[in-house]
């Protein structure tokens, strides 16, 4: 895995952020009910082999998509309407990305990271 990157991003509106797929999106109202489902979705690849068992064909997944970090935290706090996340994770953004995807589609933006 690689080094240690904090991960800063925003939701606009968690209430109304939910996924494509109904089975595998975030269904909560809360910033710590959401650092806790994805900080799930990080650190154990429940999630991600869900995913996998829904495609065409799933032995064709890349493996590696499937890589979890189990030291990984995510934080979340409320600001007015918009939430704003830490993410502190070895995980690469490209598997973020796709975590994040899972859980609330594309309503969320990255604002920077950082090496820790």
């Amino acid at each position: 895995m690689s080094q240690v990157q904090k991960f800063f991003l925003t939701v606009d509106d968690l209430s109304a952020a939910r996924g494509e797929i109904e089975q595998l999106s975030f269904h909560g109202v809360s910033p710590d009910a959401f650092a806790a489902a994805l900080q799930a979705a990080l650190r154990e690849p429940t999630l991600w082999q869900r995913w996998r068992a829904m495609q065409p064909d799933p032995d064709e997944v890349d493996p590696e998509t499937g890589a979890s970090d189990p030291d990984a935290v995510v934080t979340a706090n409320q600001s007015d309407m918009r939430c704003d996340v830490e993410v502190v994770t070895r995980l690469p953004h490209a598997i973020l990305r796709h975590r994040l995807d899972l859980l609330i589609g594309r309503h969320w933006k990255l604002h920077d990271v950082s090496h820790v």
